[in-house]
């Protein structure tokens, strides 16, 4: 630990000389990127509604291979659906423009070398979210489906309403999407000089602790068997996510660089 909040020092003493903005300029630039966000986030919704009807299909579909029909308790629970559906499915076809705009936020931050990261940041930002989802989807969430209604339920009959199987398919969904992006949580620890491969190395036992733990926490079912399911991706992760940290840390960046020169 002690580790770590040197290293956090360092960082922030080695970026000291960038270019300062004060308070008021962070906050309306923070303003204006959030400002942009919610922009592109209105014109996502719109499109996404445009297919509502879709979207609801896409849902429903792995309830629909048990032969399962939902059912509602309140008479906006149906709009409630559609309105989530969109919301989320809009919130993912915006997320290049959003991300772009956390970038244009945190790039005054960084230096001009590390600025050439933003085509990576962004491609495997998606791509790691989107094969979190694709996951959860066609593996973990109708598993779970299976053993929860079929396994532990099969003496029971299911009555399954719309707004706690939304409720659920999105927490499986987008809990694992986001939990894909371990690697590029890493990959910014290690470009500010926070964390380095040496260091997830040698800590990598409480990395295996906290990645269990949070498994164990978003896992849908309480067996041990579908924690391991969802922790096993994260571990390939955090392997992954070293990696990245042996090649975009400072230290690694500058032997490189003086290499290049001395050649």
């Amino acid at each position: 630990m002690a580790d770590l909040i040197d290293n956090v020092r360092a960082a922030v003493s080695d970026r000291a000389e960038l270019p300062g903005m004060s308070l008021m300029e962070h906050l309306g630039e923070l303003r204006k990127r959030l400002l942009h966000s919610t922009v592109y986030l209105l014109i996502g919704f719109a499109v996404a509604y445009a297919f509502h009807v879709q979207l609801y299909g896409v849902v429903k579909a792995p309830l629909d291979h048990l032969g399962i029909a939902l059912n509602f308790t309140h008479p906006t629970d149906g709009l409630n659906l559609y309105l989530k559906t969109s919301l989320y499915g809009g919130a993912i076809l915006a997320s290049p423009f959003i991300l772009y705009q956390l970038w244009l936020f945190i790039a005054p931050g960084m230096y001009s070398n590390e600025k050439r990261y933003v085509v990576p940041f962004m491609g495997a930002t998606i791509l790691l979210f989107f094969s979190g989802a694709w996951f959860g989807y066609h593996w973990v969430f109708p598993g779970a489906l299976e053993i929860l209604i079929k396994g532990f339920g099969k003496e029971f009959h299911p009555i399954i309403t719309i707004e706690d199987y939304t409720n659920f398919f999105l927490a499986v969904i987008l809990g694992l999407g986001v939990t894909f992006e371990l690697p590029i949580v890493i990959f910014f620890l290690a470009l500010f000089g926070i964390v380095d491969g040496k260091f997830l190395i040698r800590h990598i036992r409480y990395a295996i602790l906290i990645i269990f733990v949070i498994a164990a926490i978003i896992c849908p079912t309480p067996d041990p068997i579908g924690m391991c399911l969802f922790a096993t991706p994260m571990l390939v992760l955090y392997m992954i996510g070293v990696g990245v940290a042996f090649i975009v840390h400072p230290a690694r960046r500058k032997a490189r660089e003086e290499k290049k020169k001395s050649a």
